[in-house]
């Protein structure tokens, strides 16, 4: 007769079972309740063979609560335990602890995948001989000290390091059994364990016997507590990370040096910026590049004063900290090093060092220069200081910190930052010498162009600009990234006609008359017939016939304006004479949009058509002006070619990606500028949107109130409750009061960002503000509205409006 298996609690001597081995019982559910999968496990576990559960519900077989278990899971959490009551095939129920698992494949199919360990209870009591063993056989070099500090435990790998048994250190202190200031350190550390109960971590440890100094390890002292939490001894735990840690330089030095794109452009910030961003976070955890001021031009020689103060420029500067809150010098600004500090020092000597946190040259610095502060706040214990030098001469000092990782700077670390360091010098000597890093390129990009890219959510952006290399001066090509109302957001790019300051000045107007319209929520196709129309009234303002020739008022100017919703994933696109986006697929494949093209603008009475594509999530859209396009040794069918190809290539970020296409399109400085924007989509997906259709009746207002706070509980929001609930309330009533059926109300949460409450009519009546006298009963609600919301406004659909707010999240 075949013995079924012990119930879990139950002892095998007490019911006469044999003994057994652990194993496990699983199921698969999926979120109707239907059992999917069934193991031998679970077969073993409560009798029932896989025929006679999957396809069933896990309620008809096993026990209502398991099905009301899972279903009480909330909608974002991926994981439950607990012990649940099941049903035997035999009848009887057992009390079985779970660990269930909630799936999702990438069709979108969510199913539990539920588990349980059914073990021996009378297994032989291991608990003892492990913990001895994991503490003897231990990788880590492991001791024990009590509260005086003297040593109590060993195990061998301490033995093996210090070359001594455990019985000849017994009872002795740390610096008597191995003279040696780190021993000191430890000792002292091991003391503020005792004394504050808090564990300490240092970056090094007693030199073992035959062992070499500059090996590097992690050492750990955590205070030993009773079952009351008193402290009793201090444990030491180090291991020696030098070869793993030869093994990660290694591969860095083979990655960054040949990856990282810097002196991709002939703009020298644009340079000191990816030789930051190469640096942080993967070399350093804070970095500043600085060039000299005044920097030497063509093959002038660098004058560094020895010993005397040196003064720089801050040309970029990049931290693992949001902000940068290490640099005290702002991008762009100057400042001095005193004499005799490391980045002089440095710059004197022509070649990089490294400093460690006992070295006096640092505190030295810090005591010096006010500017330096960062070193002891911010706790940086290992700085590598590299002069830029190109063609034989100066042109700067690169300073590279850890504050945040706790391993220090090795020498392979000295030499990539070395590499890395030269090949920006080279890039920026290259820049000056080209003459291309003029006042004119700089106002422009510092002016015209988007400084910072706008927060949202909706797509992941990187951007480009190269100023043309020709005699004609500065272009007006020109992007921009618009945030717009219901998650949505808007790119644009534009090529006005021409160079100089006259191209310049229309393409600030034309930027700025393309956000006042983006402002309002115009169509793709409406928008540009309203840009159209202002180009008219600038050529007819400013027809000049001393102009030189040049296009009056932008007359020609091409535009390309792309809408992306997040929310249904797609995209709106209408052009006036510019090329066509690219995109790329997730699957890989590369595509340019079938786009009317429409006229340039300023010719007037042509219309412009829109198209709307779907884009899936993780889409790659590329903008550009036709500078790219225009190779000297290429057609434009080739062009194409190339670009698609740089384009699908894997990446593993956008900046990557923008770098890839110049490279690969500009084998010469370009003849025409170049505006380059890239964008990779996201979604919003089904449990960060909720939709509400309401009836024209008063009495629904309070349940879209129930609803909406229900809905901000269920997202985790209840802080942001009363204030939603009377932005619903106020601009539902409006609708039900003003507007006409159908009503719909929708929120938006996009996650740890914003929440968006819209509530759509079929009226195309705007509303607006007015002031309510003393005695009126209404006329406030929008006023409300306005104090209450970060955003608000208004945008109109072929039928109807949507009133919408916003509310950031970050105030809560």
């Amino acid at each position: 007769m075949e013995q079924l298996p012990t119930s879990p609690g139950e002892r095998p001597e007490e019911t006469g079972a044999p003994l057994e081995s652990t194993y496990t019982a699983s199921a698969t559910i999926n979120e109707q309740g239907i059992v999917t999968e069934w193991s031998e496990g679970a077969t073993r576990l409560l009798g029932y063979v896989p025929s006679e559960v999957v396809g069933l519900p896990a309620a008809h077989r096993l026990a209502d609560v398991l099905n009301d278990s899972a279903r009480q899971v909330p909608s974002g959490q991926e994981r439950w335990s607990g012990t649940v009551a099941l049903r035997h095939r035999d009848g009887h129920r057992m009390e079985v602890p779970l660990l269930a698992h909630r799936w999702t494949s990438t069709a979108g199919t969510t199913k539990w995948f539920v588990v349980s360990a059914v073990g021996n209870a009378s297994r032989p009591p291991w608990d003892e001989p492990l913990k001895e063993w994991a503490f003897t056989q231990s990788p880590c070099f492991l001791a024990i000290f009590d509260a005086d500090l003297r040593l109590v435990r060993a195990n061998s790998g301490m033995e093996r390091t210090l070359s001594l048994t455990e019985a000849e250190m017994r009872g002795l202190r740390l610096p008597e059994i191995a003279p040696d200031p780190v021993s000191d350190e430890t000792e002292r550390r091991m003391r503020l364990a005792l004394d504050t109960g808090e564990p300490q971590y240092m970056e090094a440890f007693v030199h073992p016997t035959g062992g070499s100094p500059e090996n590097s390890w992690a050492t750990s002292l955590a205070p030993l507590r009773d079952p009351d939490g008193r402290v009793h001894a201090v444990c030491l735990a180090a291991h020696d990370r030098t070869g793993v840690e030869s093994v990660q330089h290694q591969m860095l030095l083979t990655d960054e040096v040949d990856t990282a794109p810097i002196g991709t452009t002939l703009d020298s910030v644009r340079t000191a910026h990816e030789l930051a961003d190469a640096a942080v976070p993967r070399l350093a955890d804070f970095a500043v590049v600085d060039l000299l001021e005044p920097l030497p031009r063509g093959d002038e020689p660098s004058s560094v004063p020895e010993g005397g103060p040196v003064t720089v420029c801050r040309a970029a500067a990049r931290s693992v900290l949001d902000g940068t809150p290490e640099s005290r010098v702002a991008v762009g600004d100057t400042t001095s090093y005193p004499p005799l500090s490391p980045p002089v020092e440095a710059l004197v000597a022509g070649r990089g060092a490294l400093y460690g946190p006992a070295d006096p040259a640092l505190a030295r610095w810090a005591a010096e220069d006010p500017e330096a502060a960062w070193i002891g706040e911010y706790g940086a214990h290992s700085i590598m200081v590299v002069p830029m030098r190109a063609g034989g001469g100066t042109l700067g000092v690169a300073v590279f910190s850890r504050h945040r990782r706790q391993e220090p700077f090795q020498p392979e670390d000295l030499r990539l930052a070395g590499e890395l360091t030269a090949r920006a010098a080279a890039g920026i000597r290259n820049a000056y010498r080209s003459g291309r890093e003029h006042t004119t390129t700089m106002t422009l990009q510092r002016s015209l162009l988007p400084h910072t890219m706008p927060d949202q959510a909706a797509l992941e952006i990187a951007s480009r600009y190269l100023p043309a290399a020709g005699e004609a001066g500065v272009g007006g090509d020109w992007f921009d990234v618009i945030p717009l109302s219901g998650a949505r957001v808007a790119l644009v790019v534009g090529d006005v006609v021409g160079h100089g300051i006259r191209a310049t000045a229309t393409m600030g107007r034309l930027r700025t008359a393309v956000r006042t319209l983006a402002d309002v929520d115009l169509g793709p196709d409406e928008l540009l017939t309203h840009l159209d129309d202002l180009v008219i009234h600038l050529s007819a303002d400013e027809a000049d016939p001393e102009s030189g020739g040049e296009t009056a008022g932008g007359i020609g100017t091409t535009c390309l304006y792309v809408v992306y919703d997040p929310v249904i994933r797609r995209c709106t696109v209408a052009r006036a004479g510019h090329p066509p986006p690219a995109v790329v697929s997730p699957e890989g494949s590369v595509y340019l949009l079938d786009v009317p093209a429409g006229p340039p603008l300023g010719l007037g009475g042509l219309p412009f058509e829109t198209i709307e594509v779907e884009l899936p999530e993780g889409s790659i859209l590329a903008l550009y002006t036709d500078g790219l396009l225009q190779p000297r040794d290429h057609d434009i069918d080739e062009a194409l070619d190339s670009m698609f190809a740089a384009l699908v290539r894997p990446a593993d970020t956008l900046e990557a990606v923008c770098d890839r296409v110049l490279t690969t399109m500009l084998t010469h400085r370009p003849d025409d500028d170049v505006a380059l924007l890239v964008a990779r989509t996201r979604g919003l997906h089904a449990d960060q949107v909720v939709v509400w259709d309401l009836p024209s009746d008063p009495a629904v207002v309070a349940t879209a109130r129930r609803q909406t706070t229900d809905q901000l509980t269920a997202w985790g929001l209840d802080e942001a409750a009363f204030v939603t609930e009377l932005l619903v309330s106020e601009l539902v009533t409006n609708a039900i009061r003003y507007g006409q059926p159908p009503i719909q109300l929708r929120l938006i949460h996009e996650k740890n960002s914003t929440l968006i409450c819209e509530v759509s009519d079929a009226s195309s009546t705007a509303p607006h503000m007015r002031r309510a006298r003393t005695f009126d009963e209404g006329g406030r609600g929008l006023l409300l509205v306005a104090q209450l919301a970060q955003r608000w406004g208004t945008r109109h659909a072929a039928i109807g409006k949507t009133i919408w707010a916003e509310q950031s999240l970050t105030e809560y």
